[in-house]
């Protein structure tokens, strides 16, 4: 029973041996951990006593470098500033030296313009004196030239200014003569204002006439067709003819305006096959257009062989023929120019026979004198000039070209064939009811010419010729001298231009003639 109880005794001495030897290796591991731990916070502290050591170093020698710079930059700012202010001293210092020296000078100047001040007062002092004895001595001096000339102030001023109006006169026409040349240097600018003084001056009718055909419509429903779809019918025609369509509100009725006649025609003619055949297309009209040309050119070739037997003209060359029919389409002043020609050409021969002179160059020259009106549309100069180019050209004898050149009194008449056709050409322009305008207004333009004429001091006759498209006026050569003649076929031409409407140009020609006339008895 004992041996129980001794290992109970054992078992708890062992328990309790382990529960103390527990409790000391407890307290001992406490012991070394508060040993360890104030160690570690001893380090630490040493440590950051370090740290904050090392801080306070660094501190106080970044401390030391910036007041160290701080310095350095205050010295230099020290020195800028100075140097700037001493600039600044010495540019104040050389302003004021020439502000000085300025006023130095405005003081001399003042002072010389009171010098002069006085001296100019002391001169207009003397000047003033002198003219009071300039006037005293012109006075004098008057009195004594009306005793010696006889002549009063009032008449001598009258002499002076007749003598000054003389001398106008003559620089008057001297730049009269100046202007005209400058203009005929400037031709073309003259001739541009010559063309749309004409045009100003032609009457609306007459333009309507010249320039106008309307072709009649079946019904105003053919308006529509021959416009087209969005205007292509139309715009072809007149692309092709250059002819301009005018569709308004004309009933029944299109007009055609074109200052060619031959276009005009060409258009005219395929307009009307297009509205009997009824089929209105840009092809359609094209073919037209061809067929018409074709039409017009044979009819040009028809007239000019027309006109070539009728007046018994041979030899001419084809293409003069194909020419004098284009006149047929052509009219001046609402006169059919080959009309015209034909009936030149026939009074040319005619008076040619009656003087014995060659009545078929008469006539040929004749028919040919306004060959140039059938290019001048195409050709840049006036028909004379055309026409002289074109017989030149194809050969035409010396005394036709003659004759065409001189028929408007571009050159002098050289032939009697010249003078037989520019005579006959008057004559045919200035029959009565030939142009635009009636025999009554033909006689009242002709004499309110040679009275605007007349009226001028002068100027003893007057003559209105070539059916009034010159003016021949004779004045007196003791009142008009070579200069003034210049001035007053100015002043003519002007007032003309201001007074009177008519056709084409009218040339004003001044006459002057001394003559000295004895009888030996």
């Amino acid at each position: 029973m004992q041996t129980p109880f001794i290992i109970l005794y054992c078992a708890l001495a062992a328990i309790v041996a382990a529960a103390i030897s527990g409790i000391i290796f407890f307290r001992v591991g406490i012991s070394y951990r508060k040993q360890r731990a104030e160690a570690e916070i001893g380090s630490a502290e040493k440590e950051a006593a370090r740290i904050i050591e090392d801080a306070e170093k660094e501190a106080e020698t970044k401390k030391k470098v910036a007041l160290v710079e701080a310095k350095d930059e205050i010295h230099k700012l020290r020195n800028d500033a100075d140097k700037e202010i001493k600039e600044r001293r010495n540019e104040i210092s050389r302003q004021e030296r020439r502000i000085q020296q300025k006023e130095e000078n405005l003081d001399k100047k003042q002072n010389q313009l009171e010098k002069k001040e006085d001296a100019i007062a002391q001169r207009n002092k003397l000047s003033e004196e002198k003219l009071e004895e300039a006037e005293k001595i012109k006075k004098s001096q008057l009195e004594i030239l009306e005793r010696i000339s006889e002549f009063t102030m009032e008449q001598a001023k009258e002499h002076l200014l007749s003598m000054l109006e003389t001398e106008l006169i003559h620089d008057k026409a001297l730049k009269i003569s100046n202007f005209e040349q400058q203009l005929k240097d400037e031709c073309e600018d003259k001739a541009r204002s010559l063309v749309s003084l004409a045009i100003a001056k032609v009457a609306a009718d007459q333009v309507s006439e010249s320039v106008v055909s309307v072709v009649p419509l079946p019904s105003d429903e053919m308006k529509g067709r021959i416009i087209g779809r969005e205007g292509r019918n139309i715009r072809t025609l007149e692309t092709l003819t250059g002819v301009d369509l005018i569709i308004d509100d004309t009933p029944e009725a299109i007009t055609l305006s074109c200052f060619d006649q031959v276009r005009r025609e060409v258009a005219r003619i395929a307009l009307e096959k297009l509205i009997a055949d009824g089929r209105i297309h840009p092809a359609r009209i094209e073919e037209m257009v061809d067929k018409a040309r074709r039409e017009v050119e044979h009819r040009i070739k028809q007239e000019g062989e027309r006109a070539v037997l009728e007046t018994n003209v041979h030899g001419l060359n084809p293409e003069l023929v194909k020419l004098i029919g284009r006149l047929h389409y052509r009219t001046s002043y609402r006169q059919n120019v080959l009309n015209h020609s034909i009936e030149v050409a026939h009074l040319a021969g005619v008076m040619a026979s009656e003087l014995g002179v060659d009545a078929n160059i008469a006539r040929r020259a004749g028919l040919l004198h306004d060959i140039g009106k059938a290019l001048s549309s195409e050709i840049e100069g006036s028909h004379v000039q055309i026409g002289v180019d074109v017989c030149r050209k194809y050969k035409e004898s010396a005394d036709v070209i003659h004759a065409i050149e001189a028929h408007h009194g571009d050159v002098e008449t050289k032939t009697v064939v010249a003078a037989l056709v520019q005579a006959a050409d008057a004559i045919s322009a200035a029959r009565p009811a030939a142009r635009s305008e009636n025999y009554e207004n033909y006689i009242k333009r002709l004499q309110k010419l040679e009275e605007i004429c007349t009226s001028y001091d002068g100027v003893d006759k007057s003559f209105a010729i070539q059916a009034g498209r010159e003016v021949r006026i004779m004045v007196s050569p003791e009142q008009v001298n070579d200069e003034k003649m210049i001035v007053v076929a100015r002043e003519i031409a002007k007032r003309i231009e201001a007074e009177m409407e008519y056709p084409g140009q009218i040339k004003v020609h001044i006459i002057r003639e001394s003559r000295a006339i004895e009888y030996a008895k």
